[in-house]
């Protein structure tokens, strides 16, 4: 077969696969837009149509060349109605026309396509020596042109509406599509009507394919007009499109029918599968698009989380000041009328006010707690470092508690080092918070029994323990005790409180470079809270700002605590 011969198989293969190619990839651009779904059906009935007209020209079977002219008609009505359905709802993702309107022209192209297949339209084939087939037309033909005529002037019709409404802005894809109608008919009417009844050419005809090719791309530019294609789905097409025109040229050269065959499958093979190529590269950009869409959104909404979790940190720091005055006011009161500085009091009276006494103190330590947790959040908790020795500041806390215990017919044993515990540097207040809040949370969780406090030493660390014979701790939640708002099952049972104080002293420990943990071997067998800090570190005696925010949480879910700091500033 020589190649120059079939130059016309080579443009409309190239248009064909070219239409085809285009069409699918507007539909998996937006699969439920109405407007890409009328240009895929445009595009698959005008290639069906290109293919059809192309074959007219090829067969010379009387039969099977009257099949084939009455095909381009069958597809040529298709190809109207999507061309009217296109220009009509363009560029609308939903249908504009009413379903009733559109199942009756779905009714009557079908009707119409029917009719084209009869001898009402065309009867027979003469075949002219030295000239190509010419199909006997028949009244019926008047029907289709009627539908067809119909299809295409409302479609202009509407588009030009269209333009008419339009903004300056808007009306540039569409002027776009009006040309590329305009070129379509021009070719068609010139190559396919004037110059086979005038100049008696019909050489023009098989190559209907390009004529539909104009406008196939600027309906596809227009619709793509405000969503241009990402590089790597033009270069999947490209590659596609290029496979697609290597098979064929071997199409074009076979020699015989059987080879012909084969590879116009492998044509349609490669053209199938390029198209599912194409789509799962679509998919895979329109994915990462989304991605990067929710991630802006999460990084906004993540800001819009830190402001509240600010506004809310400095709330509670201004509150829990205004809180803090009354409670203060009540305490100096309570330990002078105590200390019978207003006279003195019946054992009665006494006891009354050590129990208001005790339940004010609560209430201190957690707007204490409250205040500290604040002062995390927004980097302003400040640790004044000093050299310092634990032993007498935890002798001292056991007696200052063991009223408290004693309320609750409880014991504080203290267990005296076996070796001197030396100084460290410390900010010895806040560790005096750890270990108040351990031997307070040991007396509240303790119905019985005796709490054990111990101080110790050895080469490297100091560790204080509390270990108590209350409620315990389930092995799932020892990990979470430390969490900021975080408390056992049944807690608030046991004692009330905000879960903010194991919180505070975990993140106060670990300024410190030290550790804390807690022990238990389960409900109802006790629990040991212990910590350790360094003999030796890398902190001086000075003043640290604790600079670095925590990242926000919500008020149920636990948080991060910073990280320990690197050698204090001074």
């Amino acid at each position: 077969m020589n190649i120059f011969l079939n130059a016309d198989l080579i443009s409309v293969g190239v248009s064909v696969a070219a239409v085809t190619i285009l069409g699918f990839i507007v539909f998996f651009q937006n699969t439920r837009s109405a407007t890409n779904i009328f240009f895929l059906l445009f595009s698959l009935t005008s290639s069906a149509w290109s293919i059809v007209n192309y074959l007219n020209y090829q067969v010379s079977n009387p039969v099977l060349a009257l099949w084939i002219i009455r095909l381009v008609l069958f597809f040529a009505v298709f190809q109207s109605l999507t061309l009217l359905l296109l220009l009509y709802n363009f560029p609308s993702e939903k249908l504009q026309i009413s379903p009733k309107r559109y199942y009756i022209l779905l009714i009557v192209a079908f009707v119409v396509a029917m009719f084209t297949l009869t001898p009402f339209v065309f009867s027979s084939i003469i075949f002219t020596p030295g000239s190509v087939a010419q199909p006997v037309v028949e009244p019926g033909i008047m029907f289709f042109g009627a539908f067809a005529v119909a299809m295409v002037i409302g479609g202009i019709v509407s588009l030009a509406k269209k333009i008419n409404r339009a903004t300056s802005v808007e009306r540039k894809p569409l002027w776009n599509l009006m040309g590329g109608i305009i070129v379509m008919f021009a070719c068609i009417i010139v190559l396919n009507f004037i110059f086979p009844t005038v100049l008696n050419n019909t050489s023009f005809i098989p190559l209907s394919a390009v004529f539909v090719f104009p406008f196939a791309f600027a309906a596809a530019y227009a619709i793509f007009k405000h969503h241009l294609l990402n590089v790597k789905v033009v270069s999947t097409e490209v590659l596609v499109f290029v496979l697609a025109i290597a098979t064929l040229f071997e199409v074009i050269v076979s020699d015989d029918i059987l080879a012909i065959i084969v590879r116009s499958s492998i044509f349609l093979l490669v053209l199938s599968v390029g198209i599912l190529l194409v789509r799962s590269v679509i998919r895979e950009v329109k994915q990462r698009e989304e991605l990067e869409v929710l991630s802006k959104e999460l990084a906004a909404a993540n800001e819009q989380l830190k402001a509240l979790d600010k506004a809310r940190a400095e709330f509670i720091s201004i509150a829990s000041h205004q809180l803090r005055t009354p409670p203060a006011t009540i305490k100096w009161y309570l330990g002078a009328v105590l200390n019978g500085d207003f006279g003195p009091l019946s054992e009665e009276l006494k006891a009354a006010l050590s129990r208001t006494n005790v339940t004010n103190e609560a209430q201190i330590s957690t707007i204490d707690d409250l205040l500290n947790a604040s002062r995390i959040e927004r980097g302003k908790l400040e640790f004044f470092f000093e050299n310092f020795n634990l032993e007498p500041m935890v002798k001292v806390l056991v007696e200052q508690l063991e009223p408290l215990a004693q309320m609750k017919k409880q014991h504080l044993v203290y267990t005296p080092p076996k070796m001197p515990i030396p100084d460290i540097i410390v900010d010895h207040e806040k560790v005096r918070q750890v270990v108040n809040n351990m031997i307070d949370n040991a007396i509240k969780y303790s119905k019985v029994g005796d709490i054990q406090i111990g101080i110790e030493a050895d080469d490297k660390n100091i560790t204080v323990r509390v270990k108590d014979t209350g409620k315990g701790i389930e092995k799932s939640e020892l990990e979470n005790v430390f969490n900021k708002y975080s408390r056992g099952k049944d807690s608030a049972t046991h004692a009330t409180g905000l879960g903010l104080g194991m919180y505070v002293a975990k993140v106060i420990i670990e300024q410190h470079n030290g550790k804390i943990w807690a022990e238990s071997d389960g409900p109802g067998l006790g629990s040991t809270f212990a910590f350790s800090l360094p003999i030796k570190s890398d902190l001086k005696a000075s003043t640290l700002d604790l600079a670095q925010e925590l990242a926000p949480q919500s008020a149920t879910a636990p948080v991060e605590t910073p990280a320990p700091p690197v050698e204090a500033q001074k």
